[in-house]
């Protein structure tokens, strides 16, 4: 594993920051793609990265700090503003709000925005998984034999000499880069405003649940994790946005 990539000085570089910017760089890229298809301008692309920034990487710790809150709370400051500590949904939320207020400002359509949203976020997960897989930062699963099982002696959140375990991020990865070309290639076509952002919703709630079972995620209720509920919510509110959207006029 390598979770410190380079030192410069008392300055150093983690690989869990640098994947997560250029998960934010391919995100906005993505949706620059698909909205320049539908004449959206050039610069609105640069408008969509700082706000998909500043919103996703709020979101993302203040979610933390709410789910870790028993932890943190001795220290918040430490916890606000320290090098480790964010979560998906969170980033997911806080991301989607700050496009949401982008949109209503530049008067873009949100649906359209929606659309050209999924794939980005799905390739932005993609490439953010490889960052928890570079840090080690715990993202992984339970203990297996299996040939492509492996250990994270080096990691944040190190696994025991001798161990090797499911490689969860690596999973996700390649799911979601599947996920990420199927969205992609359905939202460059005109579509109804929300309706990839469904298929989006449906795929990765179906992807968490399941990689969910090899991880080790603390139990919320009936056997299920907080991830795998979140999760449901998600391919349940996707399923309703299909079926509300898929008769609309496309944008």
């Amino acid at each position: 594993m390598y979770p410190e990539l380079l030192h410069l000085g008392p300055v150093t570089i983690y690989s869990f920051g640098i994947m997560a910017a250029l998960a934010l760089i391919s995100a906005a890229l993505v949706a620059w793609l698909v909205l320049r298809r539908h004449g959206v301008p050039f610069d609105f692309s640069f408008e969509i990265l700082f706000a998909t920034g500043v919103g996703g990487f709020a979101g993302a710790r203040i979610y933390y700090l709410l789910q870790h809150w028993s932890e943190v709370r001795g220290d918040f400051w430490g916890g606000a503003f320290g090098g480790a500590g964010f979560t998906w949904y969170g980033g997911l939320i806080g991301g989607f709000i700050a496009v949401y207020c982008l949109c209503l400002l530049r008067k873009v359509p949100v649906g359209l925005m929606a659309n050209a949203a999924a794939p980005g976020v799905a390739i932005g997960y993609a490439v953010g998984r490889i960052g928890c897989q570079l840090a080690g930062d715990g993202d992984y699963g339970s203990p297996s034999s299996l040939p492509w099982a492996m250990g994270y002696p080096n990691g944040v959140v190190p696994t025991a000499p001798g161990v090797t375990v499911h490689p969860t991020p690596v999973y996700e990865t390649l799911v979601m880069l599947a996920v990420f070309a199927l969205l992609f290639r359905m939202a460059k076509k005109p579509q109804p405003g929300w309706y990839v952002f469904g298929w989006f919703l449906v795929l990765q709630g179906v992807e968490r649940f399941l990689v969910e079972f090899l991880r080790l995620n603390p139990v919320l209720g009936l056997g299920l994790t907080s991830p795998q509920w979140i999760g449901i919510a998600g391919l349940v509110g996707g399923v309703v946005m299909i079926l509300v959207t898929r008769k609309r006029p496309a944008l």
